[in-house]
Parts: structure tokens; sequence; C-alpha cells
């Protein structure tokens, strides 16, 4: 077999980086076709230069005529693209077997689309394309029979811990396989409670970001690091575990684990638990993908569980992970809520770390901004000449702008007060 060629979506942040840190350990199987960054040229030039790609993109075009300028300097004939248009070439490329998808947030969403469409290989750690569009994402899974192989350490251990070590099990006229009649009683996620659980809850409104940022256990961007410090990150992750492995919400468990050590668990109906464990280093996950059904070397620090000593696990506290039941609580809800709860997230989370917003005002923004426009429904109504992905994408978008409004309109330290007051915080 052949080397596999592969397109990196998000080459320059955290998962990209490790991915091709896996590769370059295996040349003799791997190749990269292209690299996309958003505005980040500089680092992308580095990786241009190392691993030289028929193609690299970047999604801001000022970016990319830099790019192109360093680039015409050297000898290397890579091919300089620029916007959504360039990342959604590469990731549909003929060229191209196998599409590594981790632009974060919602932008990640067109081009694993484009990818999925083309019937590529595809390693998803854009959690967000399934929370914003999860039932037409997998139906196009299906119906272009694309592969689709989960990055998230959750997702990938609770791949490996299901039956027959894959999925999905498709039948065209009946869908995705029941797991239940497989045995599968439940899928149990684990969450490492970020750098902020056991702090006083009153203290929470006086994190920075750098502290949000500051992860105990995984290096990761500075997005997802403050949506694993409100657990926003693990309800997300609810969410897409819901869609991708087609089991209802009552059905899925998340609990603190501080040790990252156990990825996530399945139990079984004759008590069976089967845990995936393993150092936290998303280089495991993603060597997982890349040579399924294989194992290739990673690079990772093999697991030493005497070191390790103890295993802790504790229910998560809703009060001080009010984003987590709101995650839970959009997913019940269906429809454009998980979509609504995501925009607002990303809103939310860029304002704190803009220092606009103080950290419990993120939840109190979700919170409001969740509630507003599913009772109201702002411009966001589904009409007939609307797409669903049409109306998906607009509905983020107007979301975006209300939570923008609210917070332009926000007042004080700790609470976000627009004309309407919270009547619950969490809730929505």
């Amino acid at each position: 077999m052949g080397r596999q060629i592969v397109t990196i979506l998000g080459a320059t942040g955290s998962i990209g980086i490790n991915c091709l840190d896996v590769i370059a350990r295996e040349p003799e199987k791997f190749q990269v076709y292209a690299l996309t960054a958003n505005t980040n040229w500089k680092k992308l030039l580095e990786l241009t230069k190392q691993f030289q790609p028929s193609t690299a993109v970047c999604v801001d075009e000022q970016a990319a005529e830099k790019l192109s300028e360093e680039l015409a300097r050297t000898d290397l004939k890579t091919q300089v693209l620029y916007g959504n248009k360039g990342l959604e070439s590469v990731a549909s490329a003929n060229e191209v077997d196998t599409v590594m998808a981790s632009i974060v947030g919602a932008a990640g969403l067109l081009p694993t689309l484009a990818a999925v469409k083309a019937g590529k290989k595809i390693l998803l750690a854009n959690k967000e394309s399934l929370v914003m569009a999860g039932e037409l994402f997998m139906s196009l899974v299906q119906q272009h029979q694309a592969l689709l192989l989960p990055v998230d350490s959750e997702h990938n251990a609770l791949f490996q811990c299901l039956p027959n070590h894959h999925y999905p099990q498709q039948d065209p006229s009946k869908g995705y396989i029941a797991w239940h009649d497989l045995g599968v009683e439940k899928l149990i996620l684990t969450a490492s409670g970020g750098p902020f659980l056991n702090e006083d809850l009153g203290c929470l409104a006086n994190k920075t970001p750098e502290q949000a940022c500051s992860h105990p256990n995984w290096e990761m961007g500075r997005k997802i690091s403050v949506d694993s410090a409100t657990l926003m990150n693990k309800g997300l992750e609810v969410i897409e575990a819901s869609y991708l492995y087609g089991i209802n919400p009552d059905k899925i468990e998340v609990v603190v684990h501080p040790q990252s050590i156990i990825h996530s668990m399945v139990s079984y109906r004759d008590g069976s638990v089967l845990a995936e464990l393993g150092n936290p280093d998303m280089r495991t996950p993603i060597a997982h993908v890349l040579a399924w059904p294989e194992r290739i070397y990673a690079g990772v620090k093999a697991l030493e569980l005497t070191q390790i000593g103890r295993l802790d696990f504790q229910a998560p506290d809703h009060e001080r992970f009010p984003c987590l039941k709101m995650a839970f609580e959009a997913l019940e809800q269906g429809g454009t809520a998980p979509a609504i709860l995501n925009a607002a997230n990303e809103v939310a989370v860029e304002a704190f770390l803009q220092k606009r917003l103080p950290f419990t005002g993120i939840s109190e923004l979700v919170a409001v901004t969740l509630d507003k426009s599913l009772k109201e429904q702002l411009k966001i109504i589904h009409t007939d000449s609307q797409s669903e992905l049409e109306h998906i994408l607009e509905t983020d978008t107007q979301t975006r702008k209300l939570a923008w409004k609210l917070l332009d309109k926000a007042v004080g330290s700790s609470k976000v007060i627009a004309d309407e007051q919270l009547s619950s915080r969490g809730q929505i």
C-alpha cells in the first residue's frame, strides 16, 4: 500500500502540530499534500519549508500574500491559496486520501463538509462541525461513504472501547447501528475539571485568561483551554458523541477525572466497563486514526501505572460548571439549540480572552443568548427557500450578532445584564 496523502486543516494549531510530529516519524507511510492556517503565515512558512506540501492556504488574504512573497524567495513550488474556497479546495482535492479536520470552531464546518462530500477519510478534531450540524453531517458521511474517525481523546477512546472497535456500522436501509443492541449501556466521558476544579466559587469571577489557559494536564490552544476551564468543552463533546455514535443523551455520562489518564469508558449491560488509558498526549489518538486499523509509533511515553498511584473520579458540580448543564439541555432541545450554544460560547470566550468579560460571565452570556434566541428565534426562522446548511449558517451568524449586542449592553464585573434578567443561571 502506498503512502497516505494528507491535508491538514489548521496546521499551525496544537492538533496540527502534533499530527505533523507523528507524520514526520513515519515518512514512508504519509505525505503532506496541503497545510492551512488562518493568519499565522510565519508558522505556516516554517512548516511548508519542512514538509514541502503542494499547496498552502491562509484564510486571511494578506497573510496569504506575505506567505507567497516569502516562498518566492525559496526554490519550493508550493502553491498558495487563500480564503474559505482555498480550504475547501485542499479538503476535497482528488489527490488527497486523508483530511485532518482541526480548525477550531465554526470556521471548520464548511471545509470539513467539503471533505465529507468528496468521500475522504476524515480525522475529526473539529467537534463544532457535529455540534452545529450533527444530523446533516452524519447523513452526508453516509451518503458520500466517507470514513469518519474521531481525534478528540474522549471520542477516540470510545471508538476503541465500542463493539468491534470501529464505527459506523452502516446499512443504507437501516441507518446507524443501535449500540444498545450490542449490549452498550452507557458512554462515559471523562473531564479533567480544568485549572479551577478546586478553587473557591467566589474567586472564579477574578480569574484571568492566562490562568484559564494554564491547563494542568494538556497543552492546548487558548479557546479550547478556556472551554476546558468552564467544562463547555465537555458539553460540546457530549453533543458530538450523541451524533457521532447515534446514542441518546440519557445514555451519556460525564465524570471528572483530574489525572486525565482514563480518556473515556463504555459501560455494558453485563456489568463490564471498558476504558482506554494513556498519558495525556494528543499524539496517541492522532496516530491511532492516521494508521487505523494498524498501530504506529507516536513518540508518546509509555504509561507507568505504578508512578500514577491513584485514579480519582467525581460527579461534575453544575454550580461550578453551568456550561455543561446547558450543553445537555441544548442537546435535548435539538434543532438549532446546539448551534446557538456553540456560537454564543465562541463569542463569550473571545470576549473573555479580550478581557471584556469576566470568567463567570462566559456562562452568563451564553445562557442569556441561548434563552433569547430560542424564545424569539430572531431572524433565524427556517424558510422553505433555505437549505438546511444555509439555515445552520444563518443561525450561527445571527446568534453571534445577538451575543455581541448583549455583551455591549452588559455592565458589572460578573453579571451579564441586558434588558432581560437571567431567571436561573445556566438554564435554557
